[in-house]
């Protein structure tokens, strides 16, 4: 495979492998450093890609054990810490957390009782950070309609989600 195809199968998956990566890295940094490293493994491969029939699941299944790979390494350095070089999380930490949690839950929630193109579109924009013309191309609806769609979902989700919290608070 010449550059010119390899550009063209494989660098539109960028966007792609970065929200994986970043799922898997916790931050911009690591998750970049991991994709960029993904695309080395895929140019020394690149007389084996003119058999790949999808790029872009090819490619976040490569970056998927890349990620396994150093997060496996991390954690067994991590084991030969001292106690004195651990941080322990706080128990404000883990009440943060466990409140951010219960507010993606919650909003989680909220998403499935949306009408099925409402909860469809706010998923596809809000949750996968599908474009508008990606939007359009999965489900046909022209620009206009996402939009509207997508603006009365997060309203309705902001109102309900509000009104949730002003219960809690009583």
């Amino acid at each position: 495979m010449d550059a010119a195809t390899f550009k063209l199968q494989f660098l539109p998956c960028h966007r792609k492998l970065f929200q994986v990566a970043y799922r898997f890295m916790g931050n911009a940094q690591d998750a970049e450093d991991m994709v960029q490293e993904a695309y080395l493994k895929l140019w020394s491969k690149r007389d084996q890609l003119d058999e790949v029939q999808n790029a872009e699941a090819y490619s976040v299944v490569i970056l998927k054990n890349l990620c396994f790979d150093v997060l496996r390494r991390t954690q067994l350095e991590g084991d030969n810490h001292s106690p004195e070089e651990l941080s322990l999380p706080t128990d404000t930490d883990q009440a943060t957390e466990l409140e951010r949690r219960d507010e993606v839950d919650c909003v989680k929630q909220l998403i499935k009782q949306l009408p099925k193109q409402q909860q469809l579109v706010m998923t596809l924009r809000d949750v996968n950070d599908y474009s508008f013309e990606e939007i359009q191309q999965a489900t046909g609806l022209n620009a206009i309609n996402i939009r509207a769609l997508l603006s009365r979902a997060r309203k309705k989700i902001r109102e309900q989600f509000n009104a949730i919290g002003r219960n809690e608070r009583k």
